[in-house]
């Protein structure tokens, strides 16, 4: 559960990943270990990266992710339309990195339940303000690394559909499945679903 996860700026160096997401996703249906995995997507490359020290950042998030995710989400990743790739996606994110779930829960959720469409600067910066308020570890980071997860989850929100446009703050609502939707409250996920604005 994503309550239980300490406070993380992971993210800054681990974006939206869908491509690697479903890389992992294929490695783990051949049987592969998450060790076997991980050596295997840095020795053959198979993100496709320029520099080693990048796919050395972003496999253990990736990884992650893919273990946060069931046999049929992993499965609907690999098999079903994009768009619902990256809402699994956003979930999996959510699942794993618990400031990035209260962000959802907390700015996106309720501007939708109040069908409220813009998400702006000012939005973020009290998020991130009472966050370090409440937490003393991440009242330590620097402005940097909290400017470059405002940036990431800016970026974030744009793939998986939910931010329309970046300049304007623009919200979307995403398309849910009915499938995806009867799952995840199936297996008990759903604040993830409310948090996506479901």
């Amino acid at each position: 559960m994503t309550e239980e996860l300490g406070y993380s700026a992971t993210l800054t160096g681990a974006s939206f990943l869908l491509y690697e997401l479903k890389q992992v996703l294929k490695l783990k249906k051949q049987g592969l270990s998450d060790a076997e995995i991980k050596k295997m997507v840095i020795e053959e490359n198979i993100f496709e990266y320029k520099f080693a020290s990048s796919l050395k950042r972003s496999v253990p998030s990736v990884i992650r992710r893919a273990n946060a995710l069931d046999d049929q989400l992993q499965d609907w990743v690999l098999n079903r339309p994009l768009e619902e790739g990256k809402i699994i996606n956003l979930y999996a994110i959510m699942k794993t990195d618990r400031l990035f779930f209260e962000f959802m829960n907390e700015v996106i959720r309720e501007k939708l339940e109040a069908n409220n469409y813009l998400l702006e600067k000012k939005d973020l910066n009290v998020f991130f303000i009472s966050k370090a308020e409440q937490d003393e570890k991440m009242a330590k980071w620097t402005e940097l690394t909290v400017n470059k997860l405002k940036q990431v989850y800016m970026k974030l929100l744009y793939e998986a559909g939910l931010l329309k446009d970046k300049k304007t703050g623009e919200l979307n609502r995403l398309l849910f499945d009915e499938n995806l939707k009867r799952h995840l409250m199936f297996i008990g996920d759903t604040a993830y679903l409310k948090a996506m604005g479901e």
